[in-house]
């Protein structure tokens, strides 16, 4: 049924996800050893805040899908993140390459030390394609909260600045990558880093809200 749902929301362009159906939204399960189940509280967070300042009416249960399961199809929105190393088969990088294609919607949350194993994984899955810096003008920091110097910074780390880079398909973009920026760890349970002030956790929240309601109105 979540498949149908998809494919005619899709096909109808809603503008507004207030529907009787629930969403979830997924993690992406990769190989390769990364921990790709980082940042365990982030999405149940983000749906649930999102489902109050949006409108939505997304499930607060996230799932776990792999990149090669036609089960990614039944998720408007897929989410990835983690640390380390990073590997997608053939197959994998295919059927990505299907659910970005046919309107699914990938976001890459760079949680520190994913960056130079995922930009050639995703080479893979759009070898046509590079990732490009996002100007500031993008819709996606303009939705519901507006971004006017693009992505907030949740930690500081080795201090650069917050990055937004894209994959665009025929002008559409269907994966938004941030770096230097950890946005998912802003949308963790309050007390998980101490050090993060409740400001700049709905700063986060607020940044993902945009990038979920860009994936489902555009």
């Amino acid at each position: 049924m979540r498949n149908w749902i998809f494919g005619l929301l899709i096909l109808i362009g809603l503008t507004s996800f207030k529907t009787d159906y629930s969403f979830q939204i997924a993690k992406l399960k990769y190989s390769g050893g990364g921990d790709w189940y980082g940042n365990r509280t982030a999405l149940p967070n983000l749906a649930s805040f999102c489902n109050k300042n949006l409108g939505t009416n997304i499930d607060v249960q996230d799932a776990n899908v792999e990149p090669n399961s036609p089960d990614i199809f039944n998720y408007p929105f897929v989410y990835m993140t983690g640390h380390g190393n990073v590997v997608f088969t053939d197959k994998d990088a295919e059927n990505l390459r299907k659910y970005l294609l046919a309107g699914g919607f990938l976001h890459i949350d760079d949680n520190y030390g994913l960056d130079p194993f995922v930009r050639p994984q995703m080479k893979k899955v759009f070898p046509e394609l590079d990732f490009v810096e996002l100007p500031f003008s993008h819709p996606v920091y303009h939705q519901k909260f507006d971004f006017p110097n693009g992505l907030p910074k949740i930690h500081e780390h080795d201090g650069k600045p917050p990055r937004g880079y894209g994959l665009l398909y025929e002008g559409r973009l269907v994966c938004f990558y941030d770096t230097e920026c950890d946005l998912g760890n802003g949308w963790e349970d309050a007390g998980i880093y101490p050090g993060d002030s409740e400001e700049t956790r709905q700063k986060a929240l607020k940044m993902g809200a945009n990038l979920i309601q860009y994936a489902f109105t555009r």
